[in-house]
């Protein structure tokens, strides 16, 4: 028998539904994304937000239900995004998944945020334990050990900026436009590695990462260059800080890889689509007995695919919400993982 997950995501600036078929398969992927009404300001406003997921969530609904051309009944369980994220706009999520199971009587799954970023991958490829996770994103920068499914242990995450964060900030220092991770991977492309920003390893052992001090490193070049006269370009600025970047992250995911002897490297979340660290890890891991694998571009940034692909797993496992699900925005993903068992 086929299972079919509906998945709902609203966690930050997506409006996305989509059904996968056991747990692999994708039907249907629908998003709404709201780029251009937060370019104006700079970054995400969550009210806005909020707003605008209340008025585009039944039309997402409609068009994946339409592509995949199956109805509620067809449906196996509702899964959605519980946590981390906006806790107004995870709550338009929550209420709608709510809603939808409860009107036709399906069970509920609430699911990390984070674990889903992971499982986007398993719609590409199976999973083989151990497994090392790089979850990189706007929000977190994470290093998660997995030895089964649904279980999630962080071996090293940011002690302040993630790097996504930082590269906005970047971003905005070179005035470049809203959303600035990809403006800031494309000027990279173009510049020299002239200007040599700190790289922050912390202790000889540990897995955590750092980027406010590169971040303030570079703020700082750009300033005092401004006061001084001399000019220096964007493209060189950008090129030096993704380097600084890509060679920690490829660094510590690689030093992780080998120590936990893992058989799969997974790149997870909405900095997997930047060109620099796709080719960086590929060259990292280029001589070593482990698959490294990306998403595809369309399922690194927040899409409700991936929400269904770890609903399923979490379905199968037995894991079931109540109707007192509400919105978590600091969600846990290792107390969300022992809780699913």
């Amino acid at each position: 028998m086929n299972n079919y997950i509906l998945a709902v995501e609203t966690s930050c600036d997506e409006t996305a539904v989509a059904i996968v078929k056991n747990g692999t398969e994708l039907v249907a992927n629908a998003v709404s994304s709201q780029i251009d009404s937060h370019k104006r300001f700079g970054g995400v406003v969550p009210e806005l937000a909020s707003r605008h997921h209340v008025e585009n969530i039944t039309v997402v609904m409609e068009e994946a239900f339409q592509t995949a051309g199956i109805t509620m009944d067809d449906i196996t369980a509702v899964a959605v995004t519980e946590g981390p994220g906006l806790v107004g706009a995870l709550l338009v999520g929550v209420n709608a998944a709510k809603a939808l199971a409860f009107a036709h009587d399906k069970p509920l799954i609430g699911v990390n945020h984070i674990a889903g970023h992971i499982y986007a991958n398993r719609l590409m490829n199976e999973f083989e334990f151990p497994l090392l996770s790089l979850v990189v994103s706007g929000g977190h920068t994470e290093l998660i050990l997995m030895k089964e499914h649904g279980k999630f242990e962080i071996i090293g995450e940011t002690r302040d900026d993630a790097a996504g964060e930082a590269y906005d900030k970047i971003a905005r220092t070179l005035n470049l436009p809203y959303p600035g991770g990809p403006k800031v991977d494309e000027l990279a492309q173009k510049g020299n590695i002239s200007i040599d920003f700190p790289r922050a390893w912390l202790e000889e052992e540990s897995f955590d990462f750092s980027f406010s001090g590169l971040k303030s490193a570079v703020i700082n070049t750009v300033h005092n260059a401004k006061q001084k006269g001399i000019e220096i370009k964007n493209e060189d600025v950008a090129a030096s800080f993704q380097a600084s970047v890509v060679e920690v992250l490829t660094e510590k995911t690689w030093r992780a890889a080998k120590k936990y002897q893992v058989k799969q490297v997974i790149i997870a979340g909405g900095v997997a689509a930047n060109k620099g660290l796709r080719k960086g890890m590929e060259e990292k891991f280029r001589n070593e007995n482990m698959d490294v694998f990306f998403p595809p571009l369309s399922l690194c940034t927040d899409n409700a695919a991936m929400i269904a692909a770890a609903g399923y797993i979490a379905y199968e496992q037995g894991h079931r919400a109540d109707w007192a699900l509400n919105a978590n925005p600091s969600l846990d993903l290792e107390k969300y993982g022992n809780k699913i068992k």
